[in-house]
């Protein structure tokens, strides 16, 4: 029964709720706005309980909740019958507006009925009174289109007869107007020409028409005929020019016929003067041609200017058909003469047509041209260029030969004045003047060529000026930029240098480096001097000049050419070789750079880090590399002033070639002494053969383990890293902040350096605390460079594979790579090697051999230090080294 129970009141609580859709309930919140719990939609009592009540000391307050609860309940109660009560007359209410609706639509109904019986009576009434309006409006146009008819047939009766009569006098004057006339009236009879009469009337004008075509031609022969002078029949002035008019009335090929007799007879002179075969006909005279048409021009225009009706453009019509014969006749000469053409002579023709064609341009508006025959003249609508300068455009051939000629002295030229080439001696030079003059000569080579073509000729242009952008850039700046010299060498006898070994007995250790120094300083990388840093940058410049030039020339091209060319026109190939002149002229910057720091690197290895006892100041290969900088990255900065984006590549390229090379030096030094049995046998031999307070130091050093050397090396990195983070603005008054790329890479590889000393700082014991400290500090490290630090703190052969492997296992994505457990025994191996290629070097004679001995003996006997050096270095391959620049110091 509880279960029924339970149901039921589900049932009742289910229909008694109230669920009203989205739409409807955002309508209800838009109008009552409320911020009360009871008021939403998702209102839950057991929440709002719980929120009342939380806990039990909220329930003592219960009887004020209930008595708010009550009220809020009445006065809902009160609201709601409020409405309801309200809502009781609305129903009757409506009612009654309906009704009085509905009257309201039976009257308006009732009053449109009324108006419509109304319209339709107004209607006939109209259609009463204008019905015999519109009787009386058809009569009265047929009577005026029957008088009209009349009137025109009476006019073509009585016209026909005129005209005979005026035709036959001549009077041309008083032909005119009748015959529009007629010719109009008979277009209007024309749809009468089945009547007999009408046809009659018809054929008489359309022969009055034929009759005065053929005695206006005739009288225009007769007049401009050169054996009718005489003739009394002959017009006047007054009759020819109401002759034209006439002539323009009737059908057309009559004014052309006229056109074409009278055109032919003007330049009937011209084409007998100017005839092949006569010398005058030769490009070298052509302005000749055009000077007589100017002056034939002017003498007609004076004598019968004012006869020819001026739509006539007989001017015009004269001049095309010369500009047309011309044509055809330059052709046929030049076709039969082509070999007598040079470049002087067929730009001078062509230079003065086209002057011929401007002038023309501005003299006629160019209607005429349309009706041309030639296609090539249709191409050209509306204007004369090329209406004669066509002939020309299959020899342009000779111009671009010369212009290929020209280019080639002119860069034969720049080569012989590159061979004394001296670069300005302002800071900042600019570029090489020939450039300029290069791409002077390709400006004046294209407009001169857009004066002739734009079309295949200026493509060939394009074609010379590629080939000879690649020959100015091999020829005049790849020849020209400077190779390394090497160093100025000193002329000591070996007797000099040997002389330092024995000296000093007491500084043997010092004399015995002094000497190995010098022998490597023969040995140096070729450097550049001042004045070659300074043509190299002057190089630069220029090449970055031409790259942007470069740039815009081809842009230029393909404004200018013509749109099927477009496509083919591409230098950037040469641009690539100006890209490439100018990143050989970086790196050579650079390797110069390199050179200097290199020697300073070397220094570096040559200082015995492990048995530093204090840290002082930077150590002195440190001030040799800044001195170096000073001295070199000025003269490159204010060299480039104008090319401040390949100088700071020049700084990204320098850093990112010193800081790998100043790494690889660290993994090659020894800066500490960890006291184990694995230590050098260079140094006990440095320890036996120094005096006995040195030894003392030594020992003890390298019982406690001594990292000097290594904050030494730290310190000394910091200062490269500060050096290295203002080179671009180093010697310089301005300082500049460097671009964040290039702050960056410098800060990252120094970084590195700096990391690779301090985990070397870290003591090896125990095993799994320092590959902790080791991958805290280098997280990307490798197995190689893990076994790198690991000789460098001189750690056995038998740990080091022990820490190799607990390195592996703390660093598993490792396993894949290849382990180099011969790294150590490879070092052996190429000292192994340099020892044997020391031992098998041939020597020259008996003499030179007892001398290279004595030389060898005397540095043996020297003492140990010389051989605790010569430890040091044969891991390096520098004994062969050494004894070679012995033999070469030696006498012969």
């Amino acid at each position: 029964m509880n279960l029924v129970e339970e149901e039921n009141d589900q049932k009742k609580d289910h229909i008694n709720e109230i669920v009203l859709s989205e739409d409807v309930q955002r309508a209800i919140e838009q109008v009552l706005q409320s911020s009360d719990p009871l008021d939403q939609p998702d209102f839950n009592p057991t929440d709002y309980i719980n929120q009342l009540f939380p806990n039990e000391q909220s329930l003592s307050n219960i009887d004020e909740v209930i008595s708010k609860m009550e009220c809020d309940i009445s006065l809902i109660d009160d609201n709601i019958r409020s409405v309801v009560r309200g809502q009781v007359n609305t129903g009757e209410n409506g009612r009654v507006a309906l009704k009085e609706a509905q009257q309201s639509l039976t009257q308006l109904f009732s009053l449109i009925t009324d108006i419509k019986s109304r319209a339709e009576k107004t209607e006939d009434m109209v259609k009463e009174i204008t019905r015999d309006i519109k009787q009386l409006d058809s009569a009265k146009n047929n009577l005026t289109y029957a008088i009209t008819t009349l009137n025109h047939l009476h006019m073509l009766v009585g016209g026909v007869e005129n005209l005979k009569r005026l035709s036959e006098r001549r009077q041309y004057g008083e032909v005119l107007n009748p015959l529009q006339a007629i010719i109009e009236v008979n277009q209007h009879f024309q749809q009468y020409s089945e009547i007999s009469q009408i046809q009659t009337l018809s054929a008489q004008v359309q022969q009055i028409q034929s009759e005065l075509a053929t005695q206006i031609t005739d009288d225009f022969k007769n007049f401009f005929s050169p054996t009718s002078h005489s003739n009394a029949n002959r017009m006047t002035l007054t009759q020819l020019k109401d002759a034209c008019q006439v002539a323009s009335v009737l059908d057309k090929p009559v004014k052309k016929n006229i056109l074409k007799w009278f055109i032919n007879l003007q330049l009937q002179e011209y084409v007998q003067l100017f005839h092949e075969n006569q010398d005058i006909a030769w490009l070298d005279k052509i302005d000749k041609r055009y000077a007589w048409v100017k002056r034939h021009l002017l003498d007609f225009e004076e004598k019968y200017g004012t006869v020819f009706p001026a739509d006539w453009e007989v001017s015009e019509r004269i001049t095309v058909h010369f500009c047309t014969i011309t044509r055809e006749e330059l052709s046929k000469i030049i076709a039969r003469r082509r070999t007598e053409i040079d470049v002087k002579l067929l730009l001078f023709s062509i230079q003065k047509t086209a002057n011929f064609e401007q002038l023309l341009d501005k003299r006629f508006n160019g209607t005429t041209l349309v009706e041309a025959t030639s296609e090539e003249v249709r191409q050209e609508r509306g204007s004369f260029n090329n209406l004669i300068g066509s002939c020309f455009k299959p020899y342009l051939d000779i111009y671009t030969d010369s212009i290929d000629r020209d280019l080639a002295a002119l860069i034969d030229q720049f080569t012989q004045q590159n061979q004394q080439m001296v670069v300005p001696k302002e800071i900042n030079p600019g570029i090489i003047p020939n450039c300029a003059d290069l791409f002077v000569f390709y400006k004046k080579c294209m407009v001169q060529c857009m004066q002739l073509s734009n079309e295949k000729p200026m493509y060939d242009l394009v074609l010379l000026f590629k080939k000879y952008l690649r020959e100015y850039a091999v020829k005049v700046l790849e020849a020209r930029i400077p190779k390394p010299q090497p160093p100025n060498t000193t002329t000591s006898s070996i007797s000099s240098s040997m002389s330092l070994l024995t000296k000093d007995f007491q500084n043997l250790s010092t004399a015995a480096g002094q000497v190995i120094h010098n022998f490597l300083k023969e040995g140096e990388t070729p450097r550049f001097s001042s004045e070659d840093m300074r043509k190299i940058c002057y190089i630069l410049a220029t090449a970055e000049y031409c790259l942007e030039t470069v740039q815009q020339l081809e842009d230029k091209l393909k404004e200018k050419i013509d749109k099927q060319y477009i496509g083919k026109v591409d230098l950037s190939d040469e641009k690539d070789v100006y890209h490439r002149i100018i990143s050989n002229c970086i790196q050579l910057l650079v390797h110069d750079l390199d050179a200097a720091c290199e020697q300073s690197l070397l220094l570096m290895t040559k200082i015995a880090w492990h048995s530093i006892s204090n840290v002082g100041d930077q150590s002195g290969f440190v001030n040799q590399i800044i001195t170096n900088l000073k001295q070199t990255v000025p003269v490159i900065r204010d060299n480039l002033a104008n090319s401040r984006k390949y100088y700071t590549q020049f700084c990204h390229k320098f850093v990112n070639s010193f800081i790998p090379k100043y790494i690889n030096t660290l993994y090659r030094l020894r800066p500490t002494s960890s006291g184990s049995s694995s230590a050098s046998g260079s140094a006990a031999l440095v320890a036996s053969a120094s005096s006995s307070s040195l030894a003392e130091g030594a020992n003890s050093a390298t019982s406690g383990g001594n990292i000097l050397g290594c904050e030494q090396l730290l310190l000394d990195t910091h200062s490269l890293k500060t050096v290295l983070m203002d080179l671009p603005s180093i010697g310089s008054q301005v300082q500049r902040k460097p671009p964040a790329s290039y702050t960056k890479v410098v800060v990252k590889g120094m970084a590195k350096a700096e990391m690779i000393i301090k985990v070397v700082m870290q003591p090896v014991h125990p095993a799994s605390l320092y590959i902790e400290q080791y991958l805290k500090l280098m997280p990307e490290s490798s197995v190689v460079e893990f076994h790198k630090i690991l000789e460098m703190k001189n750690v056995r052969k038998i740990e080091q594979q022990q820490l190799v492997e607990a390195y592996k296992r703390a660093c598993p994505q490792l396993q894949q790579q290849q382990t180099p457990t011969t790294s150590s025994s490879g070092a052996h191996s190429e000292s192994g090697n340099a020892t044997q290629t020391s031992e098998t070097t041939p020597v020259g004679n008996s003499t030179q051999s007892q001398q290279i001995a004595a030389a060898a003996a005397a540095i043996s006997g020297a003492g140990s230090s010389i051989m605790a050096l010569g430890d040091s270095l044969m891991d390096k391959g520098r004994i062969r080294k050494i004894e070679n620049l012995i033999k070469n110091r030696l006498p012969n």
